[in-house]
């Protein structure tokens, strides 16, 4: 009834209240909706205070332009896809590594390392090697955190890597990030090979070339390398010289370091002299106020003298022990126990059998077991909502009590919100313990989780299917069921998990595209085939694909397809996919949609790659052209299609254009970093500026409005359609104000506001303030403006979506004027807008007005892409609809037979039977089609 429940909640809101950031959710009502407001809560806090901002994708908005000045950065690294979750896992691991307050007398290592980096080139690695648990990973970790405040210069790049066969221990992964780190801090954007076995070959080279880029020393640090999967096969590059500048640390396993490899410079960690175990052991005791009497301290000193047991794994876990039980039991009884454990395994088995004796059920001591074990045979760790489903008798409460016993003594620790295990050692001894009967019991938790992941992907599959949303399938049943399908070699089950295209699609655009490439080796296919089954898996899905949102999400996949198959080599199967994906985009989305923009760049790729120079370069500067109309001519994705533009003309040897192009590019990301810093934080930054400006230079200021603008902007990407709404109305009336009504300006904020009003659904006011703005725009800009045409292309859409086609005709006259003035009478972008208004026209039932415009259209298209292009054979689909409403079936079909001869010839360019889709023209393939709004929607619905 809105009152305090109890003196300790009363006193616990007493509390909060003084505390500055804290804050406090009111909620009256059931358990579930409470739940649900907190979540909510958290999300909003972490989005707007700690993010700053929510990126979400353009996709499904009706208006991107110029106007909408910050966008999602989807690629920073021009094609290359990045896995953030990898990025952060690493970041991590890291933190963990470097998480002790003792450093073990590490300083005479430090000078070790520091001789390392002061010394003359050539040099070679350096091996840091030691046994299991000395330390190796402490060190490196403490040495990094050293050098980044010593030496703010010096580069260094780094990578933990985890348990064997976990993502962490991939070598193409290993080298691919590495490489993006070094492109991302020399300012430079070039593609990058995803076969595995060119990445890896190429390394040296791009470490060559980055490395003489970076002003002051680059050090390279792998921690663990012996537990990367084949690490001296794919690890070559490190018996090359080194570029001058360059340093690399790598740490070992005594027992498991290549032979070759201990030829290098070594550094080997000494087992911990009895002042660090007796400092070690102090330390963790004095942390939960255990007191041990000389006697026990000289007990454990005697102990701790062996190589096994004086390593920092071992007394840091002995350590743990002793206080653990210190208060509530013997400690006498429990060192006799620790004496007999000779080395961190049976210690940890010790650990774990105390654990299984503080709980108070067979029931948990077997959840326990089902807890580690499931961890265990996981491809990267299971979260702890995975292993409530899993065990709908697992409560939070005891799910909660395990954990925090299993994380306290080093069993368990959080990847990213995965549980793992914190030490190898933690891992044998869970198989030693509970899985002595061997692989049958292995295999049996691994179909456990095979069981729930399947079980998931047909959850989210329905839902796809349902609310055309593949973004519900998540990465962690991507990365789980084909590996633990891989585990179990049951080929058939990962084949067709495989098949799945959302499954393959998360892998391929976090970039795992070695992982994916080695299923499919697995089962037997060859590159071919599985393109072709892929394909048909696509035409299967584009058959129940119904409405924009499912289109969209189809437009994806294709491009998924595509760029995988480009990857692969398979040039000329790359194209039709990556075809489809455009002509759907600029379908269900806009022509000028920056993800038309996308589709562009994806084919111009594949061009470049086919040398046909010609054709990529008219499309990569469709591309620019779209990306600077959509997001303003100083973006970084103007920046990426600049790079591409560059290094094409390079290619070509037209040096002093790349250079130009790269000068423009460069300024741009230069000046990108200074406004933003970072993504993170970016909105909330901004905000908080604003709030600067207003107390500096008051409120009624010309970048002050623009500021406003672009908040507005960034909520409206956020789908906070409210706040957005504010904004940019604040933005509109300071703009009124300052510049006056009449200002471009004010049709900038007007045409903001419009599209909100128009994602809204409030179409009223979207007409009337995009009669404003355009109304502006006559009046201020040139007639073939950009900022001019998107007025009209986008009031002309919501005339037609009124049912106001009579206000629509003269817009969409209008838009052929301004295509024709810009880009000459017969270009493909002019046939594009004949034939938008011949769609109207049809619509309106005035087929004789229509017949023209179409056949108009039919002789640029055919002109410009040849007789066996794709659009060609629409436009003659549409001219056979409207001989056929004439009377005139002869003509009809004929003009029905040839534009399914042109799509037979599309259907058979997957398979590899056609070698490309240039006109027999020559080179003079050109996609400015691209730019015609909704035509194909209204094909199809024709």
């Amino acid at each position: 009834d809105g009152r305090v429940s109890s003196v300790s909640v009363q006193q616990l809101l007493e509390q909060i209240s003084c505390v500055n950031k804290a804050k406090m959710i009111d909620h009256v009502g059931g358990v579930e909706d409470g739940a649900y407001e907190i979540y909510n809560c958290v999300e909003k806090i972490i989005k707007q205070d700690i993010l700053g901002c929510e990126m979400t994708d353009l996709e499904g908005k009706d208006l991107v332009n110029k106007e909408d000045s910050t966008t999602p950065e989807e690629e920073v690294f021009g094609d290359v896809l990045w896995d953030a979750h990898d990025e952060r896992e690493q970041m991590e691991a890291f933190q963990q590594a470097s998480n002790s307050t003792c450093e073990l007398g590490f300083e005479k290592y430090f000078e070790r390392l520091n001789d390392l980096v002061a010394a003359p080139a050539p040099i070679p690695p350096l091996l840091v090697s030691g046994g299991p648990g000395s330390g190796k990973s402490l060190l490196l970790s403490k040495w990094i955190q050293l050098q980044q405040k010593h030496s703010p210069n010096t580069l260094i790049l780094y990578h933990f890597v985890g348990r064997p066969m976990s993502t962490s221990s991939e070598s193409a992964l290993i080298i691919k990030r590495l490489t993006l780190k070094l492109m991302q801090h020399s300012w430079l954007v070039s593609p990058l090979t995803f076969d595995p076995a060119k990445l890896l070959e190429e390394f040296p080279h791009w470490l060559e070339k980055l490395s003489a880029r970076h002003q002051g020393s680059i050090i390279i640090i792998i921690d663990s390398i012996d537990q990367i999967q084949q690490a001296e096969k794919h690890m070559k590059w490190l018996i090359d010289p080194l570029p001058v500048n360059v340093r690399v640390i790598v740490s070992v396993n005594v027992e498991t370091c290549p032979q070759a490899w201990r030829l290098w410079p070594t550094l080997h960690l000494d087992p911990l002299n009895s002042k660090d175990v007796k400092s070690l052991i102090s330390a963790e005791c004095n942390s939960a106020n255990v007191k041990l009497t000389k006697e026990q301290e000289k007990k454990l000193e005697r102990h701790c003298r062996s190589a096994t047991t004086c390593n920092a794994l071992y007394v840091t876990l002995l350590g743990k022990t002793i206080a653990c039980v210190g208060n509530t039991g013997n400690i006498d009884e429990i060192l006799q126990q620790c004496c007999q454990c000779q080395d961190t395994v049976s210690l940890y088995r010790l650990v774990l059998r105390s654990i299984q004796e503080s709980l108070q059920s067979d029931k948990e001591k077997g959840l326990l077991r089902e807890i580690l074990c499931v961890i265990g045979v996981s491809h990267n760790g299971v979260s702890e909502s995975e292993l409530m489903e899993l065990y709908p008798e697992l409560t939070s409460a005891v799910l909660a009590s395990l954990l925090h016993s299993l994380h306290k003594m080093c069993l368990l620790t959080y990847g990213c919100g995965l549980l793992k295990f914190q030490h190898l050692q933690a891992w044998e001894m869970v198989k030693l313990e509970y899985m002595e009967a061997g692989e049958n019991v292995i295999s049996a938790y691994r179909q456990k989780l095979v069981e729930y992941f399947t079980m998931q992907l047909r959850v989210l599959i329905f839902i796809c299917f349902s609310f055309n949303s593949q973004d519900r399938v998540t990465w962690r049943s991507a990365d789980e069921l084909p590996w633990l399908f891989q585990q179990q070699g049951d080929k058939q089950k990962l084949h067709k998990c495989l098949l799945n295209l959302f499954v393959s699609q998360n892998l391929y655009k976090r970039g795992h595209f070695a992982e994916l490439l080695s299923y499919w080796q697995l089962v037997g296919k060859d590159k071919s085939s599985m393109a072709a089954e892929y394909f048909d898996s696509l035409k299967e899905y584009e058959k129940s694909s119904e409405g924009e949102e499912s289109m969209i999400c189809l437009a994806d996949l294709y491009e998924t397809l595509g760029r995988f198959l480009k990857d692969l080599g398979l040039l000329s199967q790359a194209v039709a996919p990556l075809q489809r994906s455009l002509e759907i985009r600029e379908t269900a989305l806009d022509p000028d949609h920056p993800r038309v923009a996308q589709s562009l760049h994806q084919l111009a790729g594949v061009y470049v790659q086919w040398k046909k120079f010609g054709n990529a370069e008219q499309l990569y500067k469709q591309a620019l052209e779209i990306s600077e109309n959509a997001y303003g001519a100083e973006h970084p994705r103007v920046a990426r299609e600049l790079d591409a533009l560059a290094t094409l003309y390079q290619k070509q040897n037209k040096y002093e254009q790349a250079e130009q192009l790269r000068k423009k590019s460069f300024k741009i990301r230069q000046k990108a970093a200074r406004q933003k810093g970072s993504l993170c934080g970016f909105a909330l930054l901004r905000q908080r500026a604003l709030q600067l400006e207003e107390l500096t230079l008051g409120k009624d200021t010309p970048d002050n409005a623009r500021t406003l603008n672009e908040l507005g902007v960034l909520y409206y990407l956020q789908n906070n359609l409210e706040t957005a709404e504010l904004f940019l109305k604040r933005s509109l009336e300071m703009r009124e104000r300052v510049l006056g009504s009449d200002h471009p300006d004010c049709a900038q904020s007007l045409n903001n506001l419009a599209a909100l009003y128009n994602e809204k659904k409030q179409y009223d006011k979207a007409e009337e303030l995009y009669e404003k703005a355009l109304d502006i725009r006559r009046r201020a800009l040139a007639p073939d403006h950009p900022s001019l045409a998107y007025t009209v292309k986008h009031l002309a859409v919501l005339y037609k979506k009124m049912g106001k086609l009579d206000k629509a005709v003269p817009l969409y006259e209008l838009a052929v004027e301004i295509r024709q003035k810009s880009f000459g009478p017969k270009h493909p972008s002019v046939a594009t807008a004949l034939v938008n208004l011949a769609v109207l026209y049809c619509q309106m039932k005035k087929q004789i007005e229509a017949l023209p415009l179409y056949e108009r259209a039919l002789k640029i298209y055919e002109d410009s892409f040849g007789q066996m292009h794709p659009r060609v054979g629409e436009t003659l689909k549409n001219l056979a609809v409207l001989s056929y409403e004439r009377g005139d079936f002869e003509k009809a079909a004929e003009l029905y037979k040839r534009a399914m001869e042109i799509k037979e010839a599309e259907t058979l360019l997957i398979g590899g039977k056609a070698t490309s889709r240039h006109s027999s023209s020559g080179d003079t393939f050109s996609l400015k089609s691209a730019l015609s709004p909704n035509a194909l929607l209204e094909h199809g619905q024709r």
